[in-house]
């Protein structure tokens, strides 16, 4: 099976994260097909150095240059219309793939080729890898997913693969602010797309203190609100679990300052 692993690149990363991400991709059990990086506005030239080293490392390096910052949803949909490949894989630029990931996700999709997108778990670190904050666990089967994701997010982004002319004809990743992923999860949901959470570790994802309070403030819990109600209005969620969901996104978004928030979060991936 053929595939694309799409990334995204920013002025703001780490050029020794970026490069041990490439890593992970390039020290895969099964290689991918092609390396789709979009480069979304300006960067440090340090990263750029990242590139240039490890583009020449592997046959197939697709650079997309975006010359202002458009964001996370845009710039992934730029990457996915200049995916050669019908499986595109997603990773973020300061993550870790474990080496067989592709691998899991290749033998989920040939032992069911109806399914069109494939996830699975993760667990975040601040600075040892080896010593993990929690564990994101999700449910396995398509139906425990689509029952999940009338409360939180269904899938990991960071982990999935995914058939591009099912996510394309769902309309691709939209602009949402910090929920591009989420929204197009739910409209997939509703054109009955089948998917699949792996239950084993996929990713290592990095979590310092801005991880956490990326994920609080008015800002994102508009975003979360407006959410919400995309999904009553399309009878995913009824009245009560619109209430119960925007009450206690409220709660942990706004009211909770940043180190409670942190709490929560670990408990609730110590928990899942």
């Amino acid at each position: 099976m053929r595939f694309s692993v799409l990334l995204c690149v920013y002025i703001n990363d780490d050029p020794v994260h970026f490069g041990d991400a490439l890593n992970s991709i390039m020290e895969q059990t099964v290689q991918p097909n092609e390396i789709v990086l979009v480069i979304d506005g300006p960067i440090d030239e340090q990263v750029r150095s990242v590139i240039t080293k490890k583009s020449a490392l592997f046959e197939n390096f697709v650079v997309v240059q975006i010359k202002k910052n458009v964001g996370h949803g845009r710039a992934r949909q730029v990457g996915i219309e200049n995916c050669t490949f019908d499986f595109v894989a997603l990773m973020d630029s300061d993550d870790l793939s474990v080496n067989d990931r592709f691998e899991e996700q290749i033998k989920h999709f040939s032992e069911d080729d109806s399914l069109s997108v494939v996830g699975g778990w993760i667990d975040e670190f601040s600075t040892d890898i080896l010593s993990p904050i929690g564990t994101r666990k999700l449910p396995s089967e398509d139906v425990d997913i689509k029952n999940y994701l009338r409360f939180r997010c269904p899938m990991n982004q960071v982990t999935v693969m995914f058939k591009k002319t099912d996510v394309l004809h769902a309309g691709g990743y939209l602009h949402w602010h910090h929920e591009e992923d989420y929204y197009l999860w739910l409209r997939m949901h509703l054109l009955d797309y089948k998917f699949k959470n792996i239950q084993k570790v996929l990713v290592h994802v990095r979590a310092g203190d801005d991880y956490f309070s990326r994920r609080g403030g008015l800002e994102y819990f508009s975003s979360e609100a407006r959410l919400q109600k995309y999904m009553y209005d399309n009878s995913i969620i009824n009245a009560a679990h619109f209430l119960m969901n925007i009450i206690l996104r409220f709660l942990i978004q706004v009211v909770m300052p940043n180190p409670a928030r942190r709490l929560i979060f670990v408990l609730l991936r110590k928990n899942i």
